[in-house]
C-alpha cells in the first residue's frame, strides 16, 4: 500500500508500539573496548534523538520512538556497565582474554570472551554467558571442555 493511503493513526500505532530492547539479567560486564562502544551507540542514539526532533511529524513519530527507544537501552547499559580491566596472563581462561580449542575433528578455533554488548561470533567474540564460555571459563591449557555436545580440548590461553 502506498504511504499516501495510509492514516497518521498508524504512525502513531507504529510508535506506540515500538517494544524496548531487551535488557539482559546478567551482570553487565565489559572490556575497555565494550565500554567504548556503549558509549559511542549512546552518542548515537543521543544524535539521532536530537535529529528526531525536528522535521515531518509523521516520519518522526516512529524515528522519535526508535530514538527514544535507543537512547533508554544504551542508559541503561552504559548507567550498570562493569569495566573489567585486563589482568596479567595466569593461564586460565578468563573475561577479556581468548581461549583456543581443538576439536574432536582436529578443527581448532579461536573465541575472545567479552561482555554480552560486545559479542560477535562471526567475529570471534563471544558472550561471557554464553554455553560456549562458561564451559571453559577457569580452564588451563589441557583440560577438556563440553561444547556444543561433543569434547574440546583447550590448546593455547590468552
Amino acid at each position: 500500500m502506498s504511504v499516501a493511503f495510509t492514516r497518521e493513526e498508524d504512525y502513531e500505532s507504529v510508535a506506540a508500539n515500538l517494544p524496548d530492547r531487551p535488557v539482559s539479567p546478567h551482570p553487565n560486564l565489559v572490556t575497555p573496548e565494550g565500554l567504548a562502544a556503549i558509549e559511542a551507540a549512546l552518542a548515537s542514539a543521543r544524535a539521532a534523538y536530537a535529529s528526531a526532533q525536528g522535521g515531518d511529524v509523521k516520519d518522526d513519530r516512529t524515528a522519535m520512538a526508535r530514538a527514544t527507544r535507543d537512547l533508554r537501552y544504551w542508559s541503561s547499559r552504559r548507567a550498570t556497565a562493569q569495566l573489567v580491566e585486563p589482568t596479567d596472563d595466569d593461564g586460565t581462561v578468563r573475561f577479556g582474554g581468548s581461549v583456543t580449542v581443538e576439536r574432536e575433528d582436529g578443527r581448532r578455533q579461536t573465541w575472545r570472551i567479552v561482555g554480552e554488548d560486545e559479542a560477535d561470533p562471526a567475529k570471534g567474540s563471544v558472550s561471557y554467558v554464553s554455553p560456549l564460555a562458561q564451559a571453559v571459563l577457569g580452564k588451563t591449557v589441557g583440560d577438556l571442555a563440553m561444547v556444543a555436545g561433543g569434547e574440546v580440548e583447550i590448546v593455547a590461553v590468552g
